[in-house]
């Protein structure tokens, strides 16, 4: 049996003490890692307005990482529907397809991928209407020249006309985007590593009810876990703290950059901190390789997951580094 192929979902974390211009450049360090590794793509986040994330532009992000790497697949995990007109999106994933063929992904959510203030600074709307449905099939009428004589979209295309999209991923945390997915014969990613919902039933759900398009014959369902491994149990431990006190100051409503694990240990934690820590280890998988792997096995198993994607969001671009070598060791990837 194959390995399960292992791909990275990168927000760029932004730590205490650090620029962002740093964040940015450690991601490019490190999708050359998982380059060589053998991962199998390298997806990168939108989100605003976040002190802990760099990563705003992903396109921008996209195109460097397939400039300063050659094997892995790069996308969008991704692109957040909302918050931009479907034909830019079509245009910019047009470019990056005609720079980089065959190796890029249009990965879609459905969330604008911010707060509701930011939200409204980007798309310059007073409503919350959702929207998603309507935009999605825009961008799929600009691919397909769906849309029927007399409208006004009918004379417009999406540039470079002669380069098709690259593969479209819908992301979701919920089961509407696998329904969707289903439905339309596209990609599915399921974000574990934040989704309040059980991940078997909309994983499942989408395999049952996938309908086969022309450009994509079978279900391929992502499953996207946060993980921290390290070469020692203690020292998984010790890194993970960052993405304790990260958690806990976000319920609190505080937005920071990551705090070292250091800062995490001297923080002064409530009792209703540690049921919020405790509540949420139960997305998050750490320890050594072999325990990180027993962790995951079971939730692989019953998701039916044809694909691990991992997120990491510790202090120390270094342990970063060396999480995803001891992941790549731990599923078998065969790196150059």
């Amino acid at each position: 049996m194959s390995p399960l192929p292992l791909s990275v979902l990168d927000l760029s974390p932004v730590v205490t003490g650090a620029s962002g211009a740093v964040s940015l450049r450690n991601s490019l360090d490190l999708a050359q890692l998982a380059d060589r590794l053998g991962y199998t793509r390298y997806w990168v986040a939108e989100h605003h307005n976040l002190p802990s994330v760099a990563s705003s532009a992903p396109e921008i992000m996209i195109g460097q990482i397939a400039a300063v790497t050659t094997r892995m697949r790069v996308g969008s995990g991704g692109v957040m529907l909302p918050n931009h007109a479907p034909l830019m999106v079509a245009e910019r994933f047009k470019v990056l397809e005609a720079l980089f063929p065959g190796r890029i992904d249009l990965g879609i959510g459905r969330a604008p991928g911010t707060d509701p203030v930011t939200s409204f600074a980007l798309r310059r709307r007073q409503d919350n209407a959702d929207d998603f449905l309507e935009r999605f099939q825009e961008l799929i009428l600009f691919e397909q020249r769906g849309f029927p004589q007399g409208h006004p979209f009918a004379s417009v295309y999406a540039m470079p006309k002669d380069i098709a999209l690259p593969p479209i991923w819908l992301l979701g945390s919920s089961g509407y985007s696998a329904q969707l997915a289903a439905m339309v014969g596209m990609g599915f990613s399921f974000a574990h590593h934040f989704s309040d919902h059980d991940a078997v039933a909309p994983m499942l759900g989408y395999r049952e009810q996938f309908k086969p398009s022309a450009t994509l014959e079978r279900p391929y369902a992502i499953l996207g876990c946060a993980v921290v491994c390290a070469d020692s149990e203690p020292e998984a431990e010790r890194l993970a703290t960052t993405i304790d006190l990260n958690w806990v100051r976000r319920a609190r409503g505080e937005y920071l950059p990551l705090a070292s694990p250091e800062e995490a240990a001297a923080y002064p934690y409530s009792p209703i901190d540690r049921e919020r820590i405790k509540a949420r280890r139960a997305r998050l998988f750490v320890g050594t390789p072999a325990s990180v792997r027993e962790q995951l096995a079971p939730l692989l198993a019953a998701t039916k997951a044809d694909e691990l994607m991992v997120t990491t969001m510790i202090h120390d671009h270094a342990a970063r580094r060396r999480s995803y070598e001891l992941l790549a060791e731990a599923f078998e990837l065969r790196g150059s």
